[in-house]
């Protein structure tokens, strides 16, 4: 493992192979029960986790909410007998369900109203409640988001077998989280860091930098994004080249500055420079140049991989641009695009977002193509998938496009 201030690590393979040895004699008892493959939903990674067949309620909870079927109708629970109004609420869940507006509950004799929609198709869906105008995490479903915002639910709709994000029987890499001392942020920062399975110190990895969207934490790309399990599959396939994948904080001023934009830029560009990078480059074994690394990033990490990922060259020969883009390219970053060598520093630029966005993102998206296009700077303008500006559309980009794209030679 590499040196670091981790506070935690992922279990490694020998520490596996150990906890399966201790194990082996309970799970050769319970083999013989004949409910005992029902009762993983709870306790494995599993790929269906609401779809319930226990019927049991969540531990403490009073309702099962939400209830996956096999047919992807979903039925959303809440006791709650002193409400007056209950609704489903949630961009990526109501833009799964062609709702225009908050779809209403009904009230049961006992208190408890009840909802069910769809069939939606399989994937992962943010959701809350609106309790009496209110807007809630689902209190009985234990899929809680964790982000730098007001809490939120995830809805997973699952198909007849696993997805690509999904945890599968394949090796898997290992996350460390560190925390570190910014001189440039005057603070303690956290980021985490994916090595591939049988990470070997003696070898040299590129690395991609994954950064997050406004409201996202460093752990975002992780738990809501599901990177590491997508690499995990993606190697195991053989359709991507090992690689380490840090996952920094690019949150550097609080969202509701009114000189957020304005101050971010700069501010996280010497974060990449003298802290994120040097910090990798230290505690991992690395290709410490600028063509074994790539940025990209979501949202608002996608307009700093522009803003700041192209200012600086040097560090970068790759770029994902995921769900974001600018109106004017070339004043926001008018060295890049004058540099008469650009053509053939960058090996791999990708311009990506959901087909449910075009009136998001889409004139951002497609100006910053259309200056690249004008550049003659080769790159993939891409639109695909069902999702708006959710982590719908960024798994699929991570999965489809990104990742199988980069450090090709």
């Amino acid at each position: 493992m590499p040196t670091s201030f981790a506070s935690f690590i992922d279990v490694t393979t020998q520490s596996m192979q150990k906890i399966k040895s201790f194990l082996i004699l309970p799970a050769l008892l319970l083999a013989a029960a004949p409910f005992v493959a029902a009762q993983q939903a709870n306790v494995n990674l599993d790929w269906a986790p609401q779809k319930n067949t226990e019927k049991l309620v969540p531990y403490g909870g009073n309702v099962i909410s939400p209830e996956v079927h096999d047919d992807h109708t979903i039925t959303f629970r809440l006791k709650a007998p002193d409400a007056h109004k209950v609704e489903l609420t949630g961009g990526p869940v109501l833009l799964a369900l062609k709702a225009k507006e908050n779809v209403p509950f009904i009230k049961g004799s006992d208190g408890t109203w009840t909802l069910t929609v769809g069939p939606m198709k399989p994937n992962i869906y943010v959701y809350r409640f609106l309790l009496d105008g209110v807007a809630i995490a689902d209190p009985n479903n234990t899929l809680t988001g964790t982000s730098n915002q007001p809490g939120y639910s995830n809805l997973v709709v699952h198909d007849s077998k696993p997805a690509y994000y999904d945890a599968l029987n394949v090796p898997h890499g290992s996350i460390t989280r560190h925390i570190y001392h910014s001189a440039v942020l005057n603070g303690e920062r956290e980021m985490f860091v994916y090595t591939p399975p049988g990470y070997d110190p003696k070898k040299k990895y590129p690395v991609l930098y994954l950064l997050g969207g406004s409201g996202e934490l460093a752990s975002g790309w992780m738990l809501d994004g599901r990177a590491n399990l997508i690499a995990d599959n993606l190697l195991a396939e053989g359709k991507i080249v090992p690689m380490i994948i840090a996952m920094p904080n690019n949150q550097v001023i609080h969202r509701n500055d009114p000189d957020h934009l304005q101050k971010t830029y700069k501010l996280f560009e010497e974060e990449l420079r003298k802290q994120i990078v040097p910090f990798v480059d230290a505690h991992y074994s690395t290709v410490k140049d600028r063509k074994g690394r790539a940025i990209s990033g979501l949202s608002m990490g996608g307009r700093h991989t522009e803003a700041v990922g192209f200012n600086a060259i040097d560090l970068f020969s790759s770029f994902g641009i995921l769900s974001a883009g600018d109106l004017e390219p070339e004043k926001l970053n008018p060295a890049f695009f004058a540099d008469p060598k650009i053509k053939e520093k960058v090996d791999y630029l990708l311009v990506g977002l959901g087909s449910g966005e075009l009136d998001f993102v889409g004139k951002r998206s497609a100006a910053t193509h259309a200056a690249l296009d004008k550049a003659g700077i080769k790159h993939e303008y891409f639109i695909g998938g069902e999702g708006a500006h959710d982590w719908g559309t960024w798994r699929l980009l991570l999965h489809d496009k990104l990742l199988p794209n980069l450090f090709k030679k």
